[in-house]
């Protein structure tokens, strides 16, 4: 995904690394935010090389931080014996009082704080954030029901 300009035209500035394209099959996304990251200098001249995977990573809240658990930042081959480890827990820089709702809702509701899509947003690495809840067989079953139908309406609106 590294090069490609980002969907919304309207967001100049900003150049996509990774995106976690099963979030929107596998996860109900209730609400999303910003946040920055706290990166060792090997792992932003990765993630520029584009060197990132979001896969089966999520955000845990400790105490009064919230850290990205299990991305992988390839490492950066120049950086030798001081490369950082791939898969170590970064830091997640958001407004106190975001921390504390989400995390809130994380205990009590089940909820889970799943990383959506990492980029660079005038030259720092930012990471949008979702609060998801898990998506049952049924709803999986109803999306795929409404994508079809939906087909179906414009195949019907082509032939007129």
């Amino acid at each position: 995904m590294a090069g490609h300009a980002h969907k919304n035209p309207a967001e100049a500035g900003v150049k996509v690394v990774s995106e976690h394209r099963r979030a929107h099959f596998d996860y109900l996304v209730e609400d999303t935010v910003e946040a920055g990251l706290a990166l060792l200098g090997s792992e932003v001249k990765s993630l520029r090389q584009g060197e990132a995977s979001l896969n089966d990573s999520y955000g845990l809240p400790k105490g009064k931080e919230l850290f990205l658990i299990n991305a992988h930042i390839g490492t950066y081959k120049p950086s030798g014996v001081f490369a950082h480890e791939p898969l170590r827990a970064r830091k997640l820089l958001l407004h106190r009082e975001q921390l504390d709702r989400w995390a809130a809702k994380v205990r009590e509701r089940g909820y889970s704080i799943i990383p959506l899509m990492l980029y660079f947003k005038a030259g720092r690495a930012k990471v949008k954030l979702g609060l998801c809840k898990g998506k049952t067989h049924e709803d999986r079953r109803q999306g795929i029901k409404e994508r079809e139908t939906k087909r179906e309406m414009d195949r019907a609106i082509r032939r007129r």
